[in-house]
């Protein structure tokens, strides 16, 4: 007989993950306030997850038959969640979050190219109205073109799409255990946070053990507990009803940065975010009906 927490349990977990990433902008400013900048806050969280993490991981053998997967899984995932962590400290944390949502358009697309999946002309219509929207976003009226208008921009687009693309990989590991695709996928963020930070030759921060302390529980009481409630939230819903409270990670951004930040949008950038999350919903709910079809 199922109880109450049975059906709750994946609907909080969600809406923990959501709300984390909605609000996860809050601390990493505040941490580089202190000292720890991007680059080494990328480093220190993920490395906290992944040592906590990987006594838990198992199949790291199996790694070397897929190796040309895993490896596009780990760049993908590392500069993800690189270019998101520097978009939220750098740019507006609605535009950041709106921009970074037409991840699913991106996925479409890459899943139409790299594992041979049809598109149907109401998933085009669809993806053809987040575009839209993306353009409306990113329109520059002093120079009438539509591109990004900051490094934050192009961070928060690069990022949906490495996303969108690390996604892909997972689905063509299928097979493989979930842990051990995490604990790559956090390798990933090593490897590009270290690579940037030897490229620009930036030297150990000068901040308190506190503040150490602080991005290390970020990691792991963050970081490490979303990730592993989002898996666990989208592993036991179906995804119509999981693609409708992941958005809750928009309100939750929206509600923060007005509150903590004073944020505002212009009404452009709620017309074309109100298209791409639109289009991302549906997207998700009508992609996910034809393939159980």
């Amino acid at each position: 007989m199922r109880t109450p927490i049975n059906h709750c349990s994946p609907t909080l977990a969600l809406l923990f993950s959501a709300t984390f990433w909605g609000v996860l902008w809050y601390p990493l400013r505040l941490l580089e306030q202190h000292g720890l900048g991007g680059m080494w806050l990328t480093v220190v969280v993920y490395a906290a997850a992944f040592v906590v993490a990987a006594p838990f991981v198992r199949g790291f053998a199996g790694i070397r038959a897929y190796w040309p997967q895993y490896l596009l899984l780990m760049l993908a995932a590392g500069w993800a969640n690189f270019a998101f962590i520097l978009a939220m400290l750098e740019g507006s944390v609605m535009r950041v979050l709106l921009l970074f949502y037409l991840s699913p358009v991106w996925a479409l697309l890459l899943a139409h190219w790299l594992l041979r999946e049809a598109i149907t002309a109401k998933i085009a219509g669809l993806m053809l109205v987040a575009m839209c929207g993306a353009l409306l976003m990113l329109w520059n009226p002093q120079f009438s073109h539509p591109w990004p208008q900051s490094r934050a921009d192009w961070l928060a687009l690069s990022a949906g799409a490495a996303f969108a693309l690390g996604n892909v990989m997972i689905r063509r590991l299928h097979d493989q255990p979930l842990l051990l695709k995490t604990a790559v996928s956090w390798i990933g963020c090593l490897l590009v946070a270290g690579t940037a930070l030897l490229v620009q030759q930036q030297q150990l921060p000068d901040i308190t053990l506190l503040i150490l302390a602080a991005a290390v529980a970020l990691g792991i009481a963050g970081f490490m507990l979303s990730t592993i409630a989002l898996q666990y939230g989208v592993t036991h819903m179906p995804v119509q009803r999981s693609a409708v409270i992941l958005l809750f990670e928009l309100v939750a951004g929206a509600v923060s940065s007005m509150w903590l930040a004073g944020e505002l949008l212009e009404y452009r950038d709620y017309a074309g975010g109100f298209m791409i999350i639109m289009a991302a919903y549906f997207v998700s709910v009508w992609n996910s009906d034809e393939k159980s079809g």
